[in-house]
């Protein structure tokens, strides 16, 4: 790259519903880029489709980048308004004409008046004559209504009658676009291959492809750096540049992120059907009611997700695979990214959030745990939390797991997994806890290590293995057949309610 000038990129998505997955992974590549070249993240909305607004999703946008970490240094979103606002297309309307008009009085754009049932019947009748794709280009443009075909006073006639027209471009014929991708390496396209394409339509707005181009000039934009769905319209930006007179952005076209089975591009549908989120954050449809889930509320954690994004597409260029976005930022290189799309694996997803779960301490994760655990009636202090957070980590994924798997900390049991009563409580159960408690009730220092002697103290006495005393003492301590360990356990919930488990368990279960 040359660096000579300070990087700006942008990340430019549409209202129109909620951010995707893969939308967050583009808005984080180009974070990841600005940072380590000391530059700019601008976030900007591409709203020229006003059919297609959709209320709410602009601050779900602002919101889920904010919750990923991705903070946003100029645009909607950023606490300092900057030179280039403003930042909605919708808002920057009067400004795109003038780049048409350029482009009309320079020769590569033209006015076209054609209906929406001339344009149907051209197609019908190429599709007719055995052209599997119609195009208004340079061999249909002379047949239809436009200002190449028809005379200047005829055009200036409907003109001054009010006539509805478009802007088209003027696609010269048989030329050699050529531009280098930082991911693809050299692209070529021949004009002949393209359309016509609008770029000013009827209502008087910009399409997308000449508003983002004039927005990415007067923003002073060095790389763009998009989705892949983007290529096929690359050529027709390029010739914009250069028709217009403009110094080119580089350009980086990402790969997709597949379904898991590697079949297409990632879709709610997919999400929905695997029992997965799509989406950094719930997303509530406003006109259908329908909820779609999202990372924060199914429990992830957003330094997670970040990592799990990240690696969709690119490497780090080691076999490291827990990355914080310090040193993402550090290693990030679009040298680095794939070509190939990448396949979205829900349990490696699940994996990463095991691992940031782990290496948070037992004090953070107990108060992450403590409101759903006050609210279930967890009694204790925030001391007393962290050590069963500690003891419970090891087997779960998220935080609500640990929530899960606690109640056994905040009362009783009131059932026993039947499937180990069946399996492990025998006859003589009940007196080798009526032992095993005995021995436990002499105890003065009752912690994990004591209770460890006491109990192995207590097998050897009775002549038993661990396969007689063990279940048994873990289901009245838990009522369940598995679980952390049991001197733990005994540590935390303490003499007189270990005593009090025992008795209760010989109680019912005879």
């Amino acid at each position: 790259f040359s660096m000579d000038k300070p990087v700006r990129v942008r990340f430019a998505p549409s209202p129109t519903g909620p951010l995707h997955i893969g939308g967050v992974r583009t808005a984080l590549y180009n974070y990841l880029f600005a940072k380590k070249h000391k530059g700019t993240f601008l976030l900007r909305l591409e709203d020229t489709d006003q059919t297609r607004f959709v209320p709410g999703a602009e601050d779900y946008i602002v919101e889920a980048l904010a919750w990923c970490g991705i903070e946003i240094d100029e645009g909607i979103g950023a606490s300092a308004q900057a030179k280039h606002a403003p930042y909605r297309q919708s808002e920057r309307k009067p400004m795109y004409r003038q780049y048409a008009d350029q482009l009309l009085e320079s020769g590569h754009a033209y006015i076209a008046f054609d209906t929406s049932e001339e344009l149907e019947a051209m197609r019908e009748r190429l599709k007719a004559a055995g052209v599997p794709s119609p195009q208004y280009n340079a061999i249909t443009r002379s047949t239809m209504n436009n200002s190449l075909s028809l005379s200047a006073e005829e055009v200036q006639r409907r003109l001054d009658a009010g006539d509805p027209y478009v802007i088209r471009i003027k696609m010269p014929r048989n030329h050699e676009v050529r531009f280098k991708d930082s991911i693809r390496g050299w692209v070529l396209v021949n004009t002949n291959n393209m359309d016509d394409k609008v770029l000013f339509k009827s209502d008087g707005m910009p399409t997308y492809h000449l508003a983002n181009v004039v927005d990415d000039h007067l923003m002073e934009v060095t790389h763009v750096i998009r989705g892949e769905e983007w290529l096929p319209s690359a050529p027709l930006h390029v010739l914009l540049y250069e028709f217009l007179g403009w110094e080119m952005p580089e350009f980086a076209h990402l790969p997709l992120i597949l379904k898991p089975d590697g079949n297409g591009k990632l879709s709610k549908r997919d999400g929905d059907r695997l029992g997965f989120p799509v989406f950094p954050l719930d997303w509530k449809n406003p006109e259908t009611g329908e909820v779609s889930s999202g990372y924060r509320e199914s429990g992830y954690f957003p330094e997670a997700v970040l990592n799990i994004l990240s690696l969709l597409g690119w490497n780090p260029g080691s076999d490291q695979e827990l990355l914080s976005k310090d040193e993402l930022i550090e290693k990030f290189s679009l040298e680095r990214v794939n070509k190939a799309g990448a396949r979205f694996d829900p349990d490696k997803a699940k994996w990463f959030n095991q691992q940031y779960l782990r290496a948070k301490s037992d004090e953070e994760l107990a108060a992450l745990a403590m409101p759903d655990l006050a609210a279930k009636g967890f009694a204790g202090d925030e001391a007393k939390l962290a050590k069963i957070c500690g003891l419970l980590k090891e087997r779960a994924v998220f935080v609500r797991d640990i929530v899960d798997q606690a109640d056994f900390f905040i009362s009783a049991p009131v059932e026993y997994d039947a499937k180990t009563v069946k399996k492990k409580w025998k006859e003589n159960s009940a007196n080798y806890l009526g032992e095993l408690k005995l021995s436990l009730s002499e105890l003065i220092t009752f912690d994990s290590e004591s209770c460890e002697n006491v109990f192995k103290t207590c097998m050897e006495k009775l002549e038993i293995g661990f396969g007689q005393l063990g279940p048994a003492f873990r289901l009245a301590l838990t009522g369940q057949g598995a679980g952390p360990s049991l001197f733990d356990i005994c540590a935390i919930l303490g003499k007189d309610e270990v005593l009090n488990r025992i008795d209760l368990a010989i109680e019912k279960l005879g």
